[in-house]
């Protein structure tokens, strides 16, 4: 990690917030108190130099969606369908252990966390109308099954 600065690390170049103790917004109406948001940390799988004994850089996010403050009876309802395989015990977990700093971990938690509630929260879509296909497409389709079969016949006869 690099040096700290008034609550913003330097990765790089690049200045990242260190957001792990903050709020989770999920969507306008939907924030996620830090203080519901549970964080475990352990060591990551796969090749990583000298350091890959001694650093914790996986992380896990869990959170008891149902729990949250703020949500309607519909949403809930919502989150129960949509999440139902990935509960346990009613706790949404994710993980990322995808870059080599804790720091950019946490920050990928975070926004797969936030993406998954997200997805589980929005509205269905709109039914499809059904709508008659056209005469144009009607008349394509006939005319290439008339194709298919001149071909078919053509290759039946002996010269």
């Amino acid at each position: 990690m690099g040096p700290r600065t008034g609550g913003v690390v330097t990765l790089g170049a690049v200045p990242v917030a260190d957001d792990a103790a903050a709020d989770l917004p999920v969507s306008g109406s939907l924030v996620v108190p830090a203080a519901a948001l549970r964080w475990r940390f352990s060591r990551s799988s796969g090749p990583g130099g000298q350091g890959v004994n001694t650093a914790d850089s996986r992380v896990e996010l869990s959170v008891a969606p149902l729990e949250l403050a703020g949500l309607s009876d519909v949403q809930r309802q919502r989150l129960v369908e949509r999440l139902a395989g990935r509960l346990v015990d009613g706790v949404l977990t994710v993980a990322a252990s995808e870059h080599r700093q804790q720091l950019r971990n946490r920050q990928a938690a975070r926004e797969r966390l936030a993406a998954v509630l997200r997805a589980a929260l929005a509205p269905p879509p709109a039914a499809r109308r059904r709508t008659r296909p056209t005469r144009g497409s009607q008349e394509r389709r006939i005319q290439a099954k008339k194709q298919r079969g001149q071909l078919k016949k053509q290759r039946r006869s002996w010269d």
